[in-house]
């Protein structure tokens, strides 16, 4: 039986430093831009139903001060 041994090709040499780096993020910036998303509307108490809440949660919400303790 043979053995043979593969070897991984060297590393890739870099051209160029960080400022190049950084120049090429630059120039791809308009490329990320992401548009702004409008804000999504309240949603009015009489449409929210169907939630239970267990009286331990309840009593823990009621003794915060911002919830009404």
């Amino acid at each position: 039986m043979h053995k043979h041994s593969v070897m991984a090709p060297a590393p890739a040499e870099h051209d160029g430093g960080l400022e190049e780096l950084q120049g090429d993020c630059a120039r791809m910036v308009p490329h990320w831009a992401v548009p702004a998303a409008a804000a999504p509307a309240p949603v009015p108490a009489s449409l929210i139903h169907g939630i239970t809440v267990s009286p331990a949660s309840a009593r823990l919400v009621r003794g915060m001060s911002e919830y009404g303790g």
